[in-house]
């Protein structure tokens, strides 16, 4: 396991290098001023899209674009948000948290560009059925010639949505939580893990093998449950210590620039680090959401990225902004180095300590449950991109099986794992927005025409 590590962190190094956070963040910035702001300024006709007020019945797809956005944000809205924070916080400082803001800033673009061309650039798999995402935006916009970038997204698709993240995670709260303090479990916990990886593996397949629609309605019930419960309990955290909050303010912005907090003056790994944990968190540019926006039933492409939008403001300036402050006011992230969810658990024990690490533990449950749903949909859809529907159900196993093999291993031979995937991910997702950005913007100027104009109707 320790030459597994040593690897996964060389490899992830090594695909997070200067290359990418320009692909990422300097791509993210070139769509945000080439659209004008778009995403900005279009945010009060994007609310009426969201409330179903342009809503066609009659168009293709599978799922509404609320119930495409509540089941991208039932993955992005998840363990990211909770662990990935500390673990950001843990590995780069408080610094590590305006990176992430910065890239959720140019997220918002990238976001509105992949998700229209999600819905632009559709094609169908082998049953017939409208597929999106980036293997069909790359052939269907870019021609036959760019495959192997399909390729490449959907084998490192395989990898990156596998759901080990999360139930390593959710076990090792369980641990902390539960198990420990009730004497159930001692140091070794290799037994208890294994178990609780079982389980879970038992209650998603439950779920799982009901399709996209159980999943959408799943999602649509519980990501609103979840984000009121969780945020709820982090803002009563950072109004309890709310004397300490503009100096966190201070020391994020002091950190950005300096990298002094934990990384010794290192501000460039301070910066990776952002953009890694955003990434992971909102998954801006990876170009997961867009597998899930291109089942939408919405005929009109750009509408579709206006949706999508939101995800990077809801998911990283909102969600994770509060946890950061909820660890950094508590002053956990100074005394604990521990496994991410650990110090998001010790913040909420320092501010709630009766009830705080519990209520933890339900946000966990939730988050973890509905980020595997979500997930197992995205790697079905590359495993069949790859292999075709005949050896479908093998994925399905397979998905179910690595939340056993995530329960037992360590958090940095998995996260290591996943920033590899997205890295990758991100290869081919950047380059076609980035080579098809023309298209979007012809297709946003007759768009805005068409709505100022009155020929867009609401439904």
């Amino acid at each position: 396991m320790e030459k597994i590590d040593a690897f996964l962190v060389q490899a992830s190094s090594l695909a997070w290098g200067m290359p990418l956070l320009i692909l990422l963040m300097g791509g993210g910035l070139f769509l945000m001023l080439y659209c004008r702001l778009i995403p900005f300024r279009m945010m009060g006709h994007s609310l009426s899209i969201l409330q179903g007020k342009y809503q066609d019945p009659t168009a293709a797809g599978q799922i509404t674009p609320f119930q495409a956005m509540a089941s991208a944000l039932a993955s992005t809205i998840g363990m990211g948000n909770i662990s990935g924070v500390a673990v950001g916080i843990a590995m780069g400082g408080p610094g590590v948290l305006f990176w992430m803001w910065v890239s959720a800033f140019v997220g918002m673009a990238t976001k509105f560009f992949t998700c229209t061309l999600s819905i632009m650039y559709r094609g169908r798999n082998e049953l017939g059925k409208v597929e999106g995402g980036p293997m069909y935006m790359v052939t269907e916009g870019l021609g036959k010639k760019w495959k192997p970038l399909s390729i490449l997204f959907a084998v490192a698709g395989l990898f990156g949505t596998l759901p080990m993240f999360q139930a390593n995670q959710l076990t090792q709260i369980i641990t902390d939580v539960v198990l420990k303090p009730s004497g159930m479990v001692g140091e070794d916990t290799f037994v208890s893990n294994l178990f609780m990886g079982m389980a879970m593996a038992l209650l998603v397949s439950i779920i799982l093998f009901g399709g996209l629609q159980r999943i959408a309605s799943v999602a649509t019930k519980l990501v609103p449950f979840m984000v009121v419960l969780y945020t709820g309990s982090v803002l009563y955290i950072i109004f309890s210590n709310l004397a300490a909050v503009p100096s966190m303010f201070a020391l994020i912005f002091e950190d950005a620039f300096t990298g002094n907090a934990v990384m010794g003056g290192a501000v460039m790994q301070v910066i990776i680090m952002g953009a890694r944990r955003a990434s992971f968190s909102n998954e801006a540019g990876i170009g997961t959401a867009a597998m899930m926006h291109g089942e939408s039933q919405n005929n009109e492409p750009v509408r579709e990225g206006l949706v999508a939008m939101w995800e990077p403001f809801i998911d990283t300036i909102i969600v994770c902004t509060m946890t950061g402050l909820a660890i950094l006011v508590t002053g956990v992230w100074e005394t604990n180095g521990g496994n991410g969810v650990t110090m998001t658990a010790d913040a909420f024990g320092a501010a709630m300590p009766h009830v705080g690490k519990y209520l933890l533990v339900i946000c966990v449950f939730i988050f973890a449950f509905t980020s595997l749903f979500s997930y197992c949909y995205y790697g079905s859809k590359c495993f069949t991109y790859l292999f075709g529907f005949k050896y479908r159900r093998l994925y399905d196993y397979f998905y179910i099986f690595t939340i056993i093999i995530g329960a037992v291993v360590t958090i940095t031979s998995v996260i290591n794992l996943v920033d590899t995937a997205f890295a990758f991910m991100a290869i081919p997702t950047m380059t076609c927005a980035i080579l098809l950005s023309p298209k979007v913007m012809a297709a946003s100027k007759n768009y805005l025409a068409r709505l100022r104009a009155g020929e867009i109707q609401q439904f």
